[in-house]
């Protein structure tokens, strides 16, 4: 129906816009919150200047991440004599594409009634309600898994089709790296799987809206605090990011795997990456605050304990949880970015015991301790 292609449409139209906005904002908190942390100004330098006038608009810097997309977008796109060329130029778009589609399974907001949102509209949509979610798919966190294994192949390809030795270099430690925490990481989800029963992402979100013990929320890091703790240690090293960042290492291997690339296509690795920054914050938020609920928000409003309510509009209560869940996933993005000017570079061979020595046993630990107390709490319950 036309209907459903224009909010399906819509919907599409504002992940992307929230993706692309979250890449572009993130360079700025990324330069901004490393200047605070090394007591300087950070970018200030790019402006706009008003036509006819001195007025210099510098709005904190943010105009420097536009400077940097115009000036991928403008340098000349040099190639090595020597590589596959086919392999060399699909590279950057297998790291990017699976990063946008993984958001198609992450619900950003609760249910949509455009007849109830737009009153003039509501002959024309009738009672139709939608979930906001691009994709509402029964395994969608195994959707996200293997959207997110593909990145592996582009960082690979990337490596050996440059012909660099110090791009395939970084491709080796690229792949094995994400290889080894992506296992890591579907370890640490096994629990909530569990407790939820499904793998379903908005049915997780679903029973997260509630309330446990009378003032915690429901939400999965309540339940399961360990697992987030190693959920968000081992995303960050999926992304590659300080203090994981071996696979580029600049004062070692110049980019890592995409030393060879230029212009827009070495634009890509690195929007990828600041847009993966957001995808795992969104992932964290769905997965263990809750995703876009607020403790006592129902879809007519709040219900305080005691029997108080605080009335609100659907397009009040649509607007609220949007909100919240761009809020939230915020706040995790920049605790990203704060670990990266917190903690040393380790070495390559610490890494990889991190991830085999370390990580995995506490991840197994955590799924039996899960398992042995959810079959003591059911046995009781029976």
């Amino acid at each position: 129906m036309i209907q459903d292609l224009l909010v399906y449409a819509l919907f599409i139209g504002y992940a992307i816009a929230v993706l692309m906005g979250f890449g572009t904002i993130l360079t700025w908190v990324e330069r901004k919150q490393a200047a605070v942390m090394s007591d300087r100004i950070g970018a200030n330098r790019a402006y706009v200047r008003i036509p006819f006038t001195q007025v210099k608009l510098i709005w904190l810097g943010l105009f420097h991440g536009m400077a940097d997309g115009l000036k991928m977008l403008l340098k000349e796109d040099f190639k090595p004599r020597t590589y596959d060329w086919y392999a060399y130029a699909v590279a950057p778009w297998v790291v990017f594409t699976p990063v946008l589609l993984v958001f198609a399974v992450i619900p950003f907001g609760g249910t949509l009634v455009p007849g109830a949102l737009v009153p003039p509209l509501a002959d024309w949509f009738g009672d139709r309600a939608y979930a906001m979610q691009i994709a509402r798919l029964d395994a969608g966190l195994l959707i996200v898994f293997a959207f997110g294994g593909m990145t592996i192949i582009g960082a690979m390809l990337a490596g050996w089709s440059s012909a660099n030795k110090f791009s395939l270099l970084g491709a080796l430690r690229a792949g094995s790296q994400m290889i080894s925490y992506e296992l890591v990481l579907g370890l640490t989800v096994l629990g909530l799987i569990l407790i939820y029963g499904t793998v379903d992402l908005t049915d997780i979100v679903r029973q997260q809206s509630g309330v446990v013990l009378g003032v915690l929320p429901a939400w999965g890091i309540v339940f399961q605090p360990f697992a987030a703790l190693l959920f968000m240690t081992a995303a960050i090293a999926e992304n590659k990011r300080i203090p994981f960042d071996l696979p580029e290492a600049e004062s070692e291997l110049i980019a890592g795997y995409f030393t060879e690339y230029s212009a827009m296509k070495m634009g890509l690795f690195m929007f990828a990456e600041f847009i993966e920054i957001a995808i795992i914050g969104a992932l964290f938020t769905t997965l263990f605050l809750g995703g876009y609920n607020l403790p006592y928000l129902t879809d007519a409003g709040f219900v305080f304990p005691g029997g108080r309510t605080l009335a609100m509009s659907h397009g009040a209560v649509v607007v609220t949880q949007l909100a919240t869940f761009l809020a939230k996933i915020f706040i995790v993005c920049s605790f990203q970015i704060l670990v990266r000017w917190s903690l040393p570079r380790f070495r390559y061979d610490q890494v990889l015991k991190f991830a085999w020595k370390f990580m995995f046993p506490l991840a197994l630990a955590n799924l039996v301790v899960t398992v042995i107390v959810f079959w003591s709490l059911s046995g009781a319950q029976g």
